[in-house]
């Protein structure tokens, strides 16, 4: 059984248990999916409940160039000529006794979605988890100098009216799917109430974007009353967003496309197909870090 590659550490008695899940791959742009949860486990100080196991959920390589493969490689470090440190793919559970979250960060699996969905799901029964969360992020049409958009959708339609509340939109979509619609199909199967937040983010910024993370953070704290204090990462964010201002002024043309974007932005025209917007990124040579 797949559930045989989950390893409980520790077995608190939660009462009432939301889970709040982060996946590092399609969806965390910015690393808005698992920055959030990082930020919520340092901020809760939570503790570690269980792992799953990496073995056979992912690729490790693939036919093509170095780097492509260096994308799906374990981490490793050596130093004069020994093996420091070798890092697998980690799918880690933690949770914070007080608040009654539990706080899942993982990869998502190249392979075997079902027995993945199966060992979460494990924890969620084990605990009795009464409603999920997935947060997780896209590149987007929408410019730096706003609030990211969030898009949701649900495992059933009672979920939607606690969302309207909270302005987001909810998605429409048809395409390639993700791990996390998979979860969402297994969580109404099992009937347990899931929702998944999804922030539409810059597509000129690359790395880590903490002003989104925040953004993302504030709504999570006001849906589910999380005592999370955000003072540190609202400097982080200022300074980040600073840093961003200085270096569009040196690009007139960016600047002139931030100015379009934010126009679109304040009069709610939505541009989800964004191929203009990357392709002429492209073409610009244009890449915020």
């Amino acid at each position: 059984m797949a559930e045989n590659q989950l390893t409980i550490h520790d077995r608190p008695a939660l009462k009432d248990p939301r889970m709040i899940l982060g996946l590092s791959g399609w969806m965390d742009g910015g690393d808005v999916s698992t920055g959030t949860i990082e930020c919520l486990v340092r901020k809760l100080e939570a503790d570690v409940l269980a792992d799953i196991q990496p073995e056979g959920f992912y690729l490790y390589s693939f036919p093509g160039s170095m780097e492509m493969s260096a994308m799906l490689r374990p981490f490793c470090r050596i130093e004069d000529g020994l093996i420091r440190e070798f890092r697998p793919p980690s799918n880690t559970f933690y949770y914070d006794e007080a608040s009654g979250v539990i706080l899942f960060e993982g990869k998502e699996p190249n392979f075997r979605w079902r027995e993945y969905a199966d060992c979460v799901f494990a924890v969620a029964s084990q605990f009795q988890v009464r409603e999920m969360y997935f947060i997780g992020s896209v590149a987007g049409v929408v410019p730096h100098t706003r609030g990211p958009r969030l898009f949701c959708s649900v495992s059933e339609e009672a979920l939607k009216e606690r969302m309207e509340g909270l302005g987001v939109r909810f998605s429409d979509y048809a395409g390639p799917a993700s791990v996390v619609t998979f979860l969402t199909t297994v969580a109404t199967a099992r009937h347990v109430p899931m929702t998944t937040l999804v922030a539409e983010i810059p597509a000129y910024i690359q790395g880590r974007n903490p002003r989104c993370i925040e953004a993302v953070i504030k709504h999570l704290a006001a849906l589910l009353g999380l005592p999370v204090q955000l003072d540190d990462l609202r400097s982080i964010s200022d300074a980040f967003g600073k840093r961003l201002d200085e270096l569009v002024t040196k690009r007139p043309e960016l600047a002139e496309l931030i100015e379009k974007l934010e126009s679109d932005y304040d009069s709610e025209i939505f541009d989800t197909q964004m191929g203009d917007l990357k392709s002429w990124l492209q073409e610009q040579g244009i890449r915020l870090d």
